[in-house]
């Protein structure tokens, strides 16, 4: 029996030691987590959410609004659900065969998508769906995530991994975990120009590009950094055009999208808290790889925690609206749409969610 043991005791040794693994992490710095205290201090904000049917679908991980005031969710099956002004009901209305992640209106009236598994798409009014670009070069979009518009009509997105692609590595949650723990820096922006269907490198080096949001009058851009925990300004006019600089960092969570709203506000989520193993482990490479051949109930996963933040373009926190019960799940951003509501976006939740609008914002000039 001793030796049985024994020998077993040496195959799991081995096994967490020398078996192979699809991540090859990189080491990293991660500063102590500020936890939630000061602008973040805890609260119960989103303990009262108003939940909306989305029927059989799960995950609305981006919401967007027509010129009509029509709602469009992009949820997990591949749909783009809609709900219509004055309804309180999301219904199918196209099936991307994809999964769709973040959306946004063009000049024109399409609904332009960033696909996980098949790259940009434009849909029109006809639900007509056109592949725009789905590789950069002889490089592919393996991860197209979040996207925005500028008014010259030049669509923004990032593709959040080069090295984990959605579709191939378990779906959209599967392949960040995996980026998470490699933290090889692999996330990418890229613009697409509809003049000349060209797709160019804007950022890069990014470890897990995610939220794009342009600023209205287009003079930069913001772009989320979920792995380090942080938000980048890229300018795109006026003397630091082509320059970037972290707008603000050491978030007490991973940020997920970025929304642009109104007078000057940007809405983003918190997918989850920080998780104390990811930080400790981040000069560890090794380590990481021996916890990534355990079971997959033993790895880091996001912990449920409902938050979601409003800053404005200097980096200033506005509000922090929060959940400590995670009821309605990692949240990824949100929408403040014209019927008075934010709308809340999560990448798990079996239905959507909204709340009125925070006080501090009711009354404001638009």
């Amino acid at each position: 029996m001793k030796k049985i043991i024994i020998a077993l005791l040496a195959v799991t040794f081995g096994y967490l030691l020398f078996w192979p693994v699809s991540i090859e992490p990189v080491a990293w710095s991660a500063e102590p987590g500020p936890g939630y205290q000061g602008v973040f201090s805890v609260n119960q904000r989103l303990a009262k959410l108003e939940t909306l049917d989305i029927g059989s679908d799960v995950g609305p991980e981006d919401i967007d609004q027509d010129d009509a005031g029509n709602l469009y969710a992009s949820v997990h099956s591949g749909w783009i659900l809609r709900k219509l002004s004055g309804r309180d009901k999301f219904e199918r209305w196209v099936d991307t065969k994809g999964r769709p992640l973040g959306m946004d209106f063009d000049a024109q009236g399409n609904l332009i998508v960033a696909d996980a598994f098949r790259g940009l798409l434009s849909i029109a009014a006809d639900k007509t769906i056109t592949l725009l670009t789905n590789k950069m070069d002889a490089s592919p979009i393996l991860y197209a995530d979040d996207v925005d518009i500028a008014s010259d009509g030049k669509i923004y997105f990032s593709d959040a991994s080069t090295r984990f692609g959605a579709e191939h590595n378990g779906g959209t949650y599967a392949a960040s975990l995996l980026d998470v723990m490699e933290h090889s820096r692999s996330g990418r922006v890229l613009v697409y120009d509809p003049a000349n269907s060209s797709t160019r490198l804007l950022m890069d080096n990014l470890s897990f590009a995610n939220g794009i949001a342009m600023d209205p009058a287009g003079n930069f851009l913001l772009v989320n950094e979920t792995s380090e925990y942080r938000i980048h300004k890229y300018w795109l006019k006026g003397d630091k055009a082509g320059q970037s600089e972290l707008l603000i960092e050491n978030l007490p969570g991973f940020p997920d999208n970025i929304v642009t709203g109104k007078d000057g506000r940007f809405w983003f989520g918190l997918v989850s808290p920080r998780l104390p193993i990811v930080d400790q482990l981040a000069g560890q490479p090794w380590l990481r790889k021996v916890v990534q051949r355990m079971p997959a109930f033993v790895r880091p996963a996001a912990k449920l925690y409902s938050h979601i933040v409003a800053i404005d373009g200097s980096g200033t926190v506005l509000v922090s609206l929060q959940d400590p019960s995670g009821a309605y799940p990692v949240t990824t951003g949100a929408l403040e749409a014209d019927d008075g509501y934010l709308y809340i976006s999560s990448l798990m939740a079996e239905h959507a969610a909204r709340i009125k609008m925070p006080q501090e914002f009711i009354g404001l000039k638009r």
